[in-house]
Formats: structure tokens, sequence, C-alpha cells
């Protein structure tokens, strides 16, 4: 059986799996400003933050709770190659896979949006859209001025990227949304969340206030960084109560195992 720091630390592995989410303020309004963005009758939204503020989760999210209300698909990863970027579209456009040994006309396949608009309604969802290339946002761009296809851009927030949308984009996208990191209270409830979903309550307790300040000041209220130190620090926590017990309190986190964890991932150097 698995102690109470084994769960603890398994509480915060990075993943985008929606059942982990947490409804921060900060996430569920973003949530509700793309799903009313998906109802307004424009071509392309951005949805942009720094990496590791939760975007991935949230787009999941989204097509979970819509994919049986709206004709709605979800592109966790860019594809490879163009001819696999143009199958997925036609898989989605056609319902059926591309035949062995054929090509994409994309000049038919944008004729068939036309065709179909008014009808249908297809909302696609580009996450790492950074990662796709010129070429393929270019294709983006026409599939979008169909109609027939909306697009959800989901970028990193760096000054390349930004860039990348603007030039390709600049007059279709008609909406941005913005995902911040968290403030420190959001960070402290999200924190506590996750470890009372493992019904953890002694360890979710054993983190003090000041200890939730030291957490946020390291993690600067990013998800990703919080969870690679929570997970650091219960992974201490476990070999100190496996290994040596009577150097560990299980009743107050101390601030020298979270300075331990900042300084084994970088955040700070002795």
């Amino acid at each position: 059986m698995k102690n109470r720091y084994e769960l603890a630390k398994n509480a915060f592995v990075d993943a985008t799996n929606i059942e982990e989410f947490v409804e921060v303020p900060s996430s569920v309004f973003a949530y509700e400003q793309l799903e009313e963005s998906l109802d307004k009758p424009i071509k392309m939204i951005l949805f942009f933050g720094k990496p590791g503020t939760g975007k991935s989760i949230l787009l999941h999210r989204l097509y979970t709770q819509l994919k049986y209300q709206k004709e709605i698909h979800y592109f966790p990863t860019p594809p490879a190659t163009l001819k696999e970027f143009l199958s997925q579209f036609f898989k989605v456009l056609t319902g059926h896979n591309l035949p062995p040994n054929t090509e994409v006309n994309f000049s038919a396949l944008v004729k068939f949006c036309e065709t179909i608009r008014g009808k249908r309604e297809i909302i696609i969802l580009l996450d790492e859209a950074q990662m796709y290339t010129p070429t393929m946002m270019e294709k983006i761009r026409l599939l979008s001025d169909t109609h027939t296809v909306k697009f959800v851009i989901t970028l990193h927030k760096t000054e390349d990227e930004e860039l990348i949308a603007k030039e390709h984009f600049q007059s279709r996208i008609l909406e941005t949304i913005e995902l911040k990191n968290v403030t420190q209270d959001e960070q402290t409830f999200y924190i506590h969340q996750r470890l009372l979903k493992q019904n953890l309550f002694d360890v979710s307790h054993s983190i003090k206030d000041k200890s939730m300040q030291l957490i946020y000041q390291l993690s600067k209220g990013n998800h990703r960084e919080c969870n690679k130190l929570l997970f650091t620090i219960f992974e201490i926590c476990d070999y100190y109560d496996k290994n040596e017990p009577t150097k560990i309190d299980n009743t107050t986190l101390s601030q020298k195992i979270i300075e331990m964890a900042a300084l084994k991932l970088g955040y700070i150097h002795a």
C-alpha cells in the first residue's frame, strides 16, 4: 500500500487529465470566455498564455464538455507532415480516413467546405499551435475563410510566437483570450484541492500559510512549476518517512524541505 507521501507525490504528476482539473477563478473565467466565443460568428480565437498556465487541460475540458453538443475536434499535438495535417482535416470533414496512396487536393477540400457553409459548423481546437509550420498555418487561414471551420489557435506567450499569429491571422482573429499564472490564493486553493481529491486531509493541513507563500514565490503561480515543486517536495518527504522518520514532522511541512526541493529543481542555488 502506498503511504501518504507517495499518494501526495502522485497528486502532482503534471498531466492534462480533466479529472484533475481544479476550478480556480482565473481558469473558470478563461473557460467561460472560450465557451462564449465559440457561439459568436467569428472565424478564429487566439488562446494564449505562458507555458504551464493550464491551456491544454482547459482545451481538453472544453472538448470533453462540448463534444456531444457541437461538431468539435481537439488536435493536442501538431502533425509531423503536411500530408498528415491534410489527412486529419479530410477525416474531420468527410468522416472517413484518406484512402491509402492518395493525396488530399486542398482546393477541393476548400470547395467542399464552401458547399456545406451554413449546414455544418466545425470547431477545431489546435493546441501547441506555435509548432505548426507556416505552410500549415496558411492552410488553416484559408479553411477559416470558408466560414465553415472555426479555429481556436492556442499559443505560448512569447514574442516570436505572437508575431507568427499576427503575421498569418491579424485580420482574422477577432477574439483573444489570455490565461495567466494564478494568484497566491488561487494556488493555495489548487494545492489543497489536489490533495483533498486523494483524501490526503492530514497532508493538506500540514502545509501552513508561510509554506504556501514560499511555494508561490518559487513557482510564481505557474501550474507546471507548482506541480514539479510539490512532486519533488513529497518525493523528499517520502524518502525521510521511509528511511529517517525521526527527521520529518508529519504535522507541518518544513521550510527546509521546500528549500531542498527548490535546490534540486534549480529554483534557488546554495
